[in-house]
């Protein structure tokens, strides 16, 4: 494995730990049995089938189409790196995530993320096999590393992976920031730069008419600024009374996980 992968899994365990001491880890509020169905098989399903067979399938095809390519674009400078994968990963993330929240079929890919009636690490990979299968991001990264950027990918993945997992973690990190009148100006600018726990839980929190929910908004995964510059931005720094999906019928762990192959079960 790449150092990248052990420096993600330091990170999670990390988070893991801190949920285990301050928040229950395993014993969230309201969980189910249908819980942790959900984030096993929809993490593994990602991390070791869906992601290796996007990343083979599009160095196999870039083989036969293109194999001049491989390598073209390695020396940019990192900013250029920068700019393409938060064009063509984040942002093309945050366009698929907003899409599924306005459309139905969309939806159906995307609900097992927001079943959860709490916030945890748990439910970063919690998603339908299928979600991460039209995920543009993962194909523009893999075509960017044939590309010749393999080297930046590693940095960027682990800084993308740090703030979406500290942003669904329950333990608030950026509640004890806002505490400290020095930092109100540095805050100020993070919260309207990256994903935070106060701006991703209203997200996902469960009654629109609590204030600090905006599930219809917040789609940000590393960076926030794509809300803040399409107007989809919310900023309470407020945490949720409640999470989960508002006027919505139950649905189990195989409708969640691989609809529309399972339309009607449960």
């Amino acid at each position: 494995m790449p150092i990248s992968t052990y420096v993600i899994i330091a990170i999670f365990v990390t988070f893991a730990v801190l949920e285990l001491v301050y928040t229950r880890l395993f014993h969230k509020n309201e969980q189910t049995s249908d819980d942790a169905i959900v984030e096993i098989l929809g993490s593994l399903t990602l991390v070791f089938l869906t992601q290796p067979m996007i990343i083979l399938f599009v160095q196999w095809a870039m083989d036969g189409l293109v194999p001049d390519w491989q390598g073209a674009i390695a020396s940019i400078n990192v900013f250029a790196a920068i700019a393409l994968f938060l064009i063509f990963d984040d942002m093309t993330q945050y366009w698929l995530h907003r899409a599924s929240h306005s459309f139905e079929w969309l939806y159906h890919l995307h609900r097992a993320h927001h079943n959860a009636r709490y916030m945890s690490i748990r439910l970063v990979y919690r998603n339908n096999f299928f979600y991460y299968l039209f995920m543009p991001g993962i194909w523009f990264s893999a075509i960017l590393i044939y590309l010749g950027l393999g080297w930046f990918f590693a940095g960027y993945i682990v800084i993308k992976m740090l703030v979406i997992i500290a942003a669904h973690s329950d333990v608030a990190w950026d509640k004890k920031l806002y505490a400290i009148p020095a930092l109100s100006p540095f805050m100020w600018i993070l919260e309207r730069t990256i994903s935070t726990p106060a701006t991703h839980h209203a997200h996902h929190g469960r009654h629109k008419d609590d204030e600090a929910v905006h599930y219809k908004g917040n789609y940000g995964n590393l960076l926030f600024f794509w809300d803040i510059l399409f107007g989809t931005a919310k900023i309470t720094r407020q945490y949720p009374k409640s999470y989960g999906v508002e006027n919505l019928p139950n649905i189990g762990p195989a409708r969640m996980l691989a609809w529309p192959v399972f339309r009607r079960l449960g």
